[in-house]
């Protein structure tokens, strides 16, 4: 899909298969954009007289496709509707680009003029939304079809408005186009099946995007390795399976300044979940492919900050492994010792998120970064409490939380903070370790991160967990990589 910025103050004479048009309504009343202010002059009136009739309302997302408009160059004209024009903002233009782009996909259009708002203090926040939902509604994965679905004829969009475009909204649709990079890559990733994305296929696909870019570098720490490093946590995952367990370690150098400390991103990549020996309801067990959503979404975002040659320094890191029971499987209540030397009592195997992840989280140390953020699907706890709509954010640093809650406000990815505490922390006691890796059924995301918490003492860390946003039914979102990616945005302007 190819976007595009272009300023032409007659709507009219704007010769795309289809011109979108943004219609307002207030108290009642419709009123015309600009843009379509000025179509309706050259046609005669003829899309007032329409929304005279009453048959359209301007509500946010509402569509009314028209057909060869008197004096109107383009054959279609599709009326968008806004609402109030004083109540818009980040989520209301992704929905209003999302219903555009769900009237175009099934027509035979080829290329579109969507004309924005006229309001230039949202501008680039309406090309950022518009590429983000546009991206997100023709997104396909077909790999594993033999016969596969038509895709949608439209191949541009065309943002346009009738007045020139900011230098914002020139940065926006850079940034926006390689957020949308690093999503597909996420979204692909994630909705692969897990006999093909195993942690190995992770390594090779980090591979490849390290050969792409100059400024990535990768190493891979094997399963001999991670023995060396005394990752016992780590490896009680992995070693009920035949597929090896990666440490996946990617560096991003974009600062000018080589040795600035990096911005560390650790993702949890259990490529599949079964819940070890502990082992997870048959219904619905097939979307825990997805349970490396978090692995995903952090390699997105190495792509998106690469594709947007961001001047600061990253390391990502995967903790990709396999769940799975086996005679070689940790059992509950066996009892390992994480690379740091915390003991952990393994009182559930269906908890080995958090058991990849805080060995990760100890090597990440290493680096010496400035700040660590961690995204993992971590417990069913969080649908229950915040549902598919917000992610979770659990931190050590009220700072760092204000930062990303704010990206999450400005590109529609939110978050929202739950508490930590010593309270919390008492539920994670063993009668014969430092730690259990559960903390009983109440509070179960809290106690997730409280458990996690006692990894990250040396530096200021966020976690996110993402089991309610990372994927919708029986797709990936792509999430977090939006939210992580204006973060990073946010953290280079700073």
């Amino acid at each position: 899909m190819k976007y595009t910025l272009n300023s032409n103050n007659n709507s009219a004479t704007d010769n795309h298969d289809c011109v979108i048009l943004p219609i307002f309504t207030k108290e009642k009343k419709i009123l015309l954009s600009d843009a379509a202010q000025k179509a309706d002059n050259i046609s005669t009136n003829k899309i007032q007289t329409l929304l005279d009739q009453g048959d359209f309302k301007a509500k946010t997302g509402n569509t009314l496709m028209l057909y060869n408009l008197e004096n109107i160059k383009a054959s279609r004209v599709l009326l968008l509707g806004y609402g109030d024009e004083d109540k818009l903002n980040s989520k209301s233009f992704a929905t209003i680009a999302s219903s555009a782009c769900k009237a175009l996909k099934s027509k035979n259009i080829k290329n579109a003029s969507f004309y924005l708002s006229g309001n230039t203090d949202t501008q680039a926040l309406e090309v950022t939304q518009s590429i983000l939902a546009f991206s997100d509604c023709l997104y396909q994965l077909q790999d594993y079809k033999s016969k596969p679905e038509d895709a949608p004829l439209l191949e541009e969009l065309v943002i346009s408005s009738t007045t020139d475009f900011s230098s914002e909204s020139q940065t926006a649709l850079k940034h926006s186009i390689a957020i949308t990079k690093g999503m597909k890559l996420s979204r692909d990733m994630a909705n692969h099946p897990g006999n093909i994305c195993t942690p190995s296929f992770l390594a090779n696909t980090a591979e490849e995007l390290s050969k792409t870019f100059d400024s990535i570098q990768l190493e891979v720490l094997e399963e001999k390795d991670m023995e060396k490093l005394g990752m016992g946590a780590f490896l009680s995952v992995s070693k009920g399976s035949d597929e090896p367990g990666k440490m996946i370690v990617l560096q991003y150098q974009g600062a000018s300044d080589k040795s600035e400390a990096p911005i560390a991103l650790v993702g949890k990549g259990v490529t599949f979940d079964t819940g070890g020996i502990s082992l997870k309801p048959g219904a619905s067990m097939d979307e825990m492919k997805f349970d490396m959503s978090g692995a995903a979404g952090m390699l997105g975002t190495l792509k998106a900050c690469a594709e947007m040659e961001l001047p600061i320094n990253l390391v990502v890191i995967l903790a990709a492994a396999e769940n799975m029971p086996s005679g070689r499987a940790t059992k509950p209540g066996d009892i390992v010792t994480s690379m740091q030397g915390t003991t952990i009592e393994v009182l559930n195997t269906d908890a080995e998120g958090r058991l990849v992840l805080c060995d990760a989280l100890s090597y990440v140390g290493k680096y010496k970064p400035r700040v660590v953020i961690d995204a993992a699907t971590l417990t069913g706890a969080c649908i229950i409490a915040l549902g598919h709509h917000i992610s979770a954010v659990l931190s050590n640093n009220d700072e760092l939380v204000n930062d990303l809650s704010n990206a999450g406000e400005q590109i529609n990815d939110p978050v929202w903070q739950l508490p930590m505490g010593e309270d919390y922390k008492k539920q994670l006691k063993s009668s014969f370790a430092d730690l259990g890796n559960i903390g009983g059924r109440a509070a179960g995301t809290i106690t997730a991160a409280c458990f996690l918490g006692e990894f990250t003492k040396d530096y200021k860390w966020a976690h996110l967990d993402i089991a309610g946003t990372a994927w919708s039914g029986k797709d990936s979102t792509g999430r977090p990589v939006p939210l992580l990616s204006q973060y990073l945005i946010n953290q280079a302007n700073s």
